[in-house]
């Protein structure tokens, strides 16, 4: 079968990494990458690249058509702590831009599509460590809200109208390619860059606020492990709970005192430590690694190695 992709949100964090690792997978020209605004150089001259507004259903449906896709990445997002300041705008790009690319995919314009969820769709009621991939969900942020209803609406239209939607929900991601992108998590991000340049951190959640988190090429081969694997086999069809490691600032800040042994960390947690303590601190993906094989490969002191690493580049 001819496979032709779209990546929607194609120059955020995730979607930087996904365009490259896709690209070098299957012919450049076979994936076309999309956003509100122009990519970097790289993106721009490694494949085709469409401007796009993910809000916009004509658009979007004229992308498809045009370069026949099968396959839709949507990446496109108001993350956590952004949507808290811009609650309406948040939710509108998170749900019509899901409904945009369902609703072509119920028409039978497109094959597939990935659509990210996120542990936001946890809230306080949640069980905190080893959370199931069924459990209580009574998310308290914007970001979780819609997260959660794209879950439902994915469900509901692979069941109604046998949509192939497959889905994960991602812990924090790391990665040293592109920077913090707004979210809760993003400390993690963060903390390697104020390493290298100031050998200080200053940290917006407590000390003790242990998160789910993964390494971006993790969450890459997660994603593209999830389309690949036979529809039969994608037992789940709201979105997987997906997990790597689990850690505090505090063990961040020891992993890089390994490599840096005067690095220093202070605390001042701001508005964001409401939204870490309504998330869990550790997640049962069972179902994902019984169901379509995923596993993951990088660890805590191996991920800092890494950062420090190509950041010190």
């Amino acid at each position: 079968m001819k496979k032709r992709i779209l990546i929607i949100g194609a120059c955020g964090q995730i979607g930087t990494e996904l365009t490259a690792t896709l690209r070098k997978q299957y012919a450049p020209h076979k994936v076309v990458a999309s956003d509100i605004r122009e990519g970097d150089t790289e993106m721009m001259q490694s494949g085709p690249f469409e401007v796009l507004d993910a809000m916009d259903y004509d658009a979007v449906q004229d992308v498809v058509i045009k370069h026949e896709i099968t396959d839709v990445y949507l990446m496109a997002a108001m993350l956590s702590a952004t949507a808290e300041k811009f609650p309406m705008r948040g939710w509108n790009l998170n749900m019509n831009s899901l409904f945009n690319v369902l609703n072509l995919a119920k028409e039978g314009k497109i094959d597939k599509i990935f659509w990210p969820s996120s542990i936001a769709v946890f809230g306080p009621t949640t069980p905190k460590t080893d959370t199931p991939q069924r459990t209580v969900m009574e998310p308290s942020t914007v970001y979780g809200i819609s997260k959660q209803t794209g879950e439902r609406w994915c469900e509901y239209y692979f069941n109604k109208y046998g949509v192939d939607v497959r889905s994960i929900r991602y812990p924090g991601l790391i990665s040293y390619k592109t920077l913090p992108g707004g979210g809760t998590t993003d400390y993690a991000v963060d903390i390697y860059h104020k390493a290298v340049k100031h050998n200080s951190y200053i940290c917006f959640l407590n000390a003790e606020t242990t998160l789910p988190m993964m390494f971006m090429d993790d969450a890459i081969k997660a994603t593209i492990g999830i389309m690949e694997a036979p529809s039969e086999q994608i037992k789940i069809r709201n979105s997987y709970n997906l997990a790597a490691m689990s850690f505090n600032p505090e063990e961040i800040a020891a992993s890089i005192r390994k490599q840096q042994k005067d690095f220093r960390i202070s605390y001042e947690p701001d508005f964001r430590q409401a939204i870490a303590n309504s998330w869990p601190q550790s997640i049962n993906d069972s179902s994902a690694r019984e169901d379509w094989g995923w596993n993951h490969e990088v660890e805590l002191d191996e991920m800092t190695r890494i950062m420090l690493e190509n950041l010190n580049k």
